[in-house]
């Protein structure tokens, strides 16, 4: 019996054991996590405080800042305040010192005045006891002398009106034989001259000095790229920012510049962009060249004109001729031919047209020994050209004898162009210094400020010192600087001399 009690007891004892056991365990993990659970609200309730006191320190020194920055400012403001009271006093004290200033000015000036009205009372009297001994002494009285002084005038002013007079008809009786010696002159020199004066060089300004060895490139590989692209020399030296495109063709000088000068804005040079940008420009120049001469030809009314001619005559745009723009000249040559075909009843299409294409030659591109006459005569002919217009172009040198009165009509209106005053390089320096020559004469004379040669150099302006010069003086002196001029200088037709002789006053309001 007892044997099977215990065996009773035992697993009931080892169920009660376990379950006590289980029930502590349960108990101290619930403990352990009531006691994590304790210090996580701890931590968690002390973090809250440092983060508060954070936020507290943050937000005071934000404050303070804001404060110093606002007091700061409120320093300058005052500043600035203070120094523009001072500015403004001083101002005051400057007016009041100027104002001071023209009261006593404003004094002396009354006082100089009534001294002037008794020097006037004076000088009248004075006069008058001159005038009566004047009068004694050449026993003529004031108004005979007056008569006598105006006749004397009266017969100088007739003299040189006759004077005048007689010049003006030499003038004009010998003016077409001048014009007709010009003309010829111009034609000499046009014949003693084969080889044109040409602009061969182009400069192209840099933003700096920097910008050279980028054009450079590694051992050269940018500038050799576009020299050989455009077929320039490009001449990079001591310059400052600026380098030197070099060529004889104006066409491939203008595509090298272009192209340079919009490579250096983009930025980007390197032989693939460089010839990106080379080819472009090029067909840009190609129909720029196209459009010049199409423009040409439509301004002068012309038709049925090959596009080969139109290239050709576009390509003169790009070329100057002793600082002439050929193409200009061809279109003013063109002008003036027809208006002198249609004065003496010649065909005008045909000397506008062999007039306009008289300088083809020129803007061709042609590896023969021939001049631009010849070279253009077997172009046009070859275009299918009216046989007079070929005839014209090979005259207007001489190069071969005119067979039509069109093709001598072209040489006279060439000869005009080419020689009319500021055409050319040469004449425009000679008239520039006879402009200048015009100018310091009237200079040289005593009491003149300024002298201006306007209108051409027909005409000369001169401003005299009104105090230095009175009216009558001036008369006299604008005579003189005419006589001189006439004595020491060479000019066609006549000088209009003009002596200007005003008071300006000039006072500010401020």
């Amino acid at each position: 019996m007892a044997p099977r009690v215990w065996m009773i007891a035992l697993p009931v004892a080892g169920l009660i054991l376990g379950w006590t056991i289980r029930w502590l365990y349960a108990r101290f993990q619930l403990t352990a996590a009531e006691n994590e659970a304790e210090r996580i609200r701890q931590d968690a309730k002390k973090e809250a405080e440092a983060e508060k006191k954070a936020i507290l320190v943050e937000a005071k020194d934000q404050l303070i800042r804001e404060r110093n920055q606002q007091e700061r400012e409120i320093r300058e403001r005052r500043i600035e305040a203070q120094k523009l009271e001072r500015r403004v006093m001083q101002k005051e004290e400057n007016l009041d010192n100027k104002i001071e200033a023209l009261e006593r000015l404003e004094g002396a000036l009354k006082a100089k005045e009534k001294s002037l009205q008794d020097r006037e009372t004076d000088l009248l009297g004075q006069e008058e006891r001159y005038r009566q001994e004047l009068e004694r002494i050449s026993g003529l009285s004031a108004d005979e002398a007056k008569r006598l002084i105006i006749q004397t005038l009266e017969n100088e002013a007739k003299h040189d009106a006759q004077v005048l007079i007689n010049k003006i008809d030499q003038e004009a009786q010998l003016a077409a034989e001048k014009r007709t010696r010009d003309i010829l002159v111009a034609t000499m020199q046009r014949i003693a001259t084969d080889v044109t004066a040409e602009t061969t060089v182009t400069s192209v300004s840099l933003p700096s000095d920097e910008m050279k060895g980028r054009i450079i490139g590694r051992e050269g590989r940018n500038i050799r790229t576009l020299e050989t692209l455009t077929g320039v020399d490009v001449i990079i030296d001591d310059t400052p920012e600026a380098v030197v495109i070099s060529c004889f063709d104006p066409v491939r000088r203008e595509i090298a510049r272009i192209s340079l000068e919009r490579l250096i804005t983009d930025g980007r040079i390197h032989p693939a962009r460089i010839e990106e940008m080379v080819q472009k420009v090029t067909r840009e120049i190609s129909q720029k060249i196209y459009d010049e001469g199409e423009k040409v030809v439509f301004d002068l009314g012309l038709h049925n004109m090959a596009p080969e001619l139109i290239r050709a005559l576009g390509r003169l745009y790009f070329r100057t001729s002793y600082g002439q723009n050929v193409l200009f000249h061809s279109k003013e040559v063109a002008v003036i031919a027809g208006l002198l075909a249609a004065e003496i009843g010649l065909n005008r299409e045909i000397a506008k047209r062999g007039a306009l294409l008289h300088d083809i030659g020129k803007g061709m591109e042609t590896d023969g020994d021939q001049n631009h006459a010849e070279s253009g005569m077997d172009f046009v002919r070859k275009m299918g050209e009216d046989p007079r217009v070929v005839n014209a172009i090979g005259a207007h040198h001489n190069d071969v004898e005119p067979s039509c009165p069109e093709s001598v009509v072209v040489q006279i209106a060439d000869a005009i162009s080419a020689a009319r005053p500021g055409a050319r390089r040469e004449t425009l320096d000679n008239y520039i210094k006879r402009l200048e020559n015009l100018e310091s004469i009237a200079e040289s004379f005593s009491g003149v400020d300024k002298a201006f040669a306007i209108q051409a150099g027909r005409e000369l302006r001169i401003l005299v010192n009104y105090e230095n010069v009175s009216d009558d003086q001036a008369r006299e002196l604008c005579k003189s600087i005419a006589k001189k001029i006439e004595t020491d200088l060479r000019y066609p037709g006549r000088i209009k001399v003009t002596i200007i002789r005003e008071t300006r006053i000039v006072e500010y309001a401020r």
